[in-house]
């Protein structure tokens, strides 16, 4: 009896060719679309209507492909874990990571729960990531092969039980391979389709979305020094993030950087380039993909944002949940608010919160 995978066809290239690998792989296929709430119609600037309106591009991938589709609403659940975690989270003064949240909560929570009661035992997406079975049955998260395009790190959250039902028909393919099977496989229709990072912000910039929440009100505040002098205003913390240069607006000798978002009392502080080294931070609310963290200090290689060169540390858990990270060299930009993730060689062992 064939096995019975779905996957989450989001209407892209990699989605589309991980189907069609797995089909030609003799499974049985079920494509699996979800709606946010945040889909744009093509040649619209209005979110899509009806559930019943499937996104075309996913339609079209499964029709081609030869799989049936599934369309679910997960509008609510988006709303409510994704984008209120976005906001929320710029409010408090820190940067998100909505990616790594969607991961956990929808695709491998409520899309994995829907697969399910369509009589799949895996989810397989399109991303570039690998995940190995020990001989004691436990998950490994490891990298993919493709250097370049590996989204293992956005994968750190989750546990032994969404790993178990996952899968990556990608991760061991580069995306140059990627592309050239879709043109084999006929699938060029979605050479140019690429998700979105932010697949729920139609607006220029995320800080206009934002601007277009109800609840969320900006708060103008002092731009400040590291030495508390002032240099001028600003109109808003959510509209910065630490390290930022460009558009702060305030001439200096060298160029500022952000510094740090000061909550308490409101406050931009900027500095120079070399006040935004750090050889240390903490990190909260880690997952530990073997389901403990280790029961001493280890070294290992921290990755402190996506696009950031993984860094060597030593990791000292504090508790389950908690861990300070020592860099062997200082780190720029260290973000409260991004993901912090451990990697021992191709392994991710976790990752949690910078705080």
């Amino acid at each position: 009896m064939k096995k019975t995978v779905a996957v989450a066809l989001s209407g892209g290239l990699d989605s589309a060719v991980a189907a069609a690998l797995l089909k030609k792989e003799n499974y049985s296929v079920t494509g699996i679309h979800f709606r946010t709430g945040y889909e744009l119609l093509p040649g619209n600037s209005t979110t899509a209507g009806p559930l019943s309106r499937v996104n075309s591009r996913a339609q079209s991938a499964a029709e081609q492909i030869g799989i049936p589709i599934e369309v679910i609403d997960c509008s609510e659940a988006f709303e409510r874990e994704v984008v209120r975690y976005f906001a929320d989270t710029y409010r408090s003064a820190q940067t998100p990571n909505p990616c790594m949240v969607c991961n956990q909560r929808i695709k491998f929570g409520l899309v994995l729960e829907t697969a399910k009661t369509l009589g799949a035992s895996t989810l397989a997406t399109g991303h570039y990531a690998r995940i190995r079975q020990e001989a004691n049955g436990q998950f490994c998260l490891l990298k993919g092969i493709d250097q370049a395009k590996d989204q293992s790190y956005f994968l750190a959250l989750l546990s032994q039980q969404q790993l178990s039902q996952a899968m990556f028909p990608l991760g061991t393919y580069t995306k140059k391979e990627v592309r050239k099977m879709a043109k084999e496989l006929g699938l060029t229709f979605y050479m140019e389709s690429e998700s979105q990072e932010l697949c729920f912000i139609s607006h220029p910039s995320y800080k206009d979305f934002l601007a277009g929440m109800e609840e969320f009100q900006t708060k103008p505040g002092e731009i400040v020094n590291t030495k508390g002098k002032r240099l001028g205003y600003h109109k808003g913390l959510h509209a910065y993030t630490v390290g930022q240069r460009r558009g702060i607006g305030i001439p200096g000798p060298t160029p500022y950087y952000v510094i740090r978002l000061d909550k308490e009392q409101n406050r931009l502080v900027i500095g120079y380039k070399s006040e935004l080294a750090s050889k240390e931070c903490m990190v909260t609310n880690i997952n530990w993909i073997e389901g403990r963290p280790p029961d001493k200090p280890i070294s290992v290689q921290t990755r402190i944002r996506y696009r950031h060169q993984e860094a060597g540390s030593i990791l000292t858990p504090l508790d389950r949940y908690t861990a300070t990270v020592r860099f062997s060299r200082a780190q720029y930009a260290v973000t409260p608010g991004q993901a912090a993730v451990f990697y021992k060689g191709e392994q991710v062992l976790g990752g949690g919160w910078i705080a």
